[in-house]
């Protein structure tokens, strides 16, 4: 298939890792693959636009905004918590001691609010922190399970790998075995055949020669 990357490597069986200069050399390999690589596309381009604007709310673009112009943030307005009595050219006037008034009540109503709610707290705040601590020690036991599950899952992976490159590498030895086996017989044969060749050649040359010889003895004996 297009694309696809046959690995030939078998880390549980392979030895010389640990040699002296193969981690340089690999490492130099990649820095080459790296500047060597020019991407003829964007890997991206199967997804749709990123939309960084999503999850902004008109609070988060306004402060967005404020810190992108440089302005200063707004202090925490404490007004709403001060007594102060009616101006001074006010004083004569009613509704201005009114306001004054409601503004007092207003402060009055929430400090009532704080204490009924610090009498709350103090009346069901234990058994809602220890309701809340259940649900976190419910979700941390279910992280846990999770986890070990994902490092089972790991193992047994790892297993598997090793035990296939286990079973990969002794056939491999054995087919090395055959093959170093093959080459020496097909040497042995190969050095036969060179010894039968030479003992061929020396037997027509000693064949000639004898031939020769009688050949120049019958035209001695003819003369």
């Amino acid at each position: 298939m297009a694309g696809e990357v046959t690995v030939d490597a078998l880390p549980y069986i392979d030895q010389g890792y640990d040699d002296a200069g193969v981690r340089e050399s690999a490492l130099a390999m990649v820095e080459e693959e790296c500047r060597r690589y020019r991407p003829t596309k964007n890997y991206l381009d199967h997804l749709p636009p990123l939309n960084a604007n999503a999850f902004e709310t008109e609070l988060m673009a306004s402060e967005f905004e404020r810190i992108q112009n440089r302005q200063p943030m707004e202090t925490l307005s404490m007004k709403r918590y001060e007594l102060p009595p009616p101006p001074s050219g006010k004083l004569s006037e009613v509704s201005a001691w009114q306001e004054s008034i409601e503004n007092s009540m207003a402060q009055l109503e929430h400090q009532w609010v704080r204490a009924m709610n610090l009498e709350l707290m103090l009346d069901y705040g234990i058994e809602s922190w220890k309701a809340y601590l259940e649900v976190i020690a419910a979700l941390q036991a279910k992280t846990l399970t999770q986890l070990q599950e994902s490092k089972k899952q790991i193992q047994d992976i790892n297993w598997q790998r090793k035990q296939a490159q286990t079973h990969a590498g002794e056939k491999l030895k054995s087919l090395e075995a055959n093959w170093v086996l093959l080459v020496s017989k097909n040497y042995e044969i190969e050095q036969k055949c060179a010894e039968l060749e030479d003992q061929l050649q020396k037997a027509l040359m000693k064949i000639e020669s004898l031939k020769a010889r009688k050949s120049t003895t019958l035209t001695n004996g003819d003369t």
